[in-house]
């Protein structure tokens, strides 16, 4: 698709959000997209922050070249985008209290998965992980939502001091959706019993399976995370 970018502005020093507008496919919670970035070869995962009509929201850190490239380009600049791609998270195994747990920038995805949720009926709690209280972002979008918000960081400077693990013995939840660094959902896979949805990062060239080169072996054999993924049930993972 060729998107147009409405705006583009920093959350904090690292982190943007960028809103685009265009004709665009349904997409579903945990979704993502590749970005092609003027001036690069290879398009740039990012996951879909949230997505309604013809307007598509991204938040996405700056952690190299190709996405300090995408932090400069101006309002009214066309990106060329391929969209709605992944399995994204399944709302029907989410349950009625579902834990929805964000490390960083894993956080964005599960924005668009709990608007969902509350759209359903359903009443999701957020426990989020940052490093500093200067790291905390989209804590206002989410409790515009009406949803509980649990910070934890790690020098605690805002919320519970340490992982975000440690804000499991203070809440109640019947299921988990995760996005994070892998030890933070490796913690949460050993330390639950509950029906659990993990979304996972791999390099990826292609994005929609053709290369091969995201793939994961699982308890059922060899799958691309770009493509039978990124999010994998508990059962799948071999942790």
């Amino acid at each position: 698709m060729k998107l147009t970018i409405q705006s583009n502005t920093p959350l904090n020093a690292a982190v943007y959000r960028m809103c685009l507008r265009g004709e665009l496919p349904p997409h579903r919670p945990g979704q993502f997209v590749q970005v092609a970035v003027p001036g690069f070869y290879l398009r740039r995962p990012i996951s879909v922050f949230d997505a309604e009509g013809d307007s598509l929201t991204l938040v996405y850190r700056v952690t190299g070249e190709g996405t300090a490239r995408l932090a400069q380009c101006a309002v009214g600049e066309t990106l060329s985008v391929l969209c709605g791609l992944g399995n994204g998270y399944d709302l029907e195994k989410a349950g009625e209290k579902p834990l929805l747990v964000g490390g960083g920038i894993g956080l964005p995805p599960l924005y668009l998965l709990c608007r969902r949720l509350k759209e359903a009926g359903r009443f999701p709690v957020v426990a989020a992980g940052f490093s500093g209280a200067g790291d905390v972002i989209l804590r206002q979008d989410f409790e515009t939502l009406g949803v509980p918000f649990h910070v934890a960081t790690l020098d605690g400077s805002c919320g519970k001091k340490g992982l975000v693990t440690a804000l499991l013995p203070e809440l109640d939840f019947d299921s988990l959706c995760a996005c994070g660094p892998v030890p933070m959902m490796q913690a949460l896979w050993r330390e639950t019993a509950v029906p659990a949805q993990f979304s996972l990062e791999e390099r990826m060239g292609c994005g929609f399976g053709a290369c091969m080169g995201c793939t994961l072996i699982t308890t059922a054999g060899p799958k691309r995370v770009c493509k039978e993924g990124p999010v994998f049930g508990r059962e799948e993972l071999k942790w």
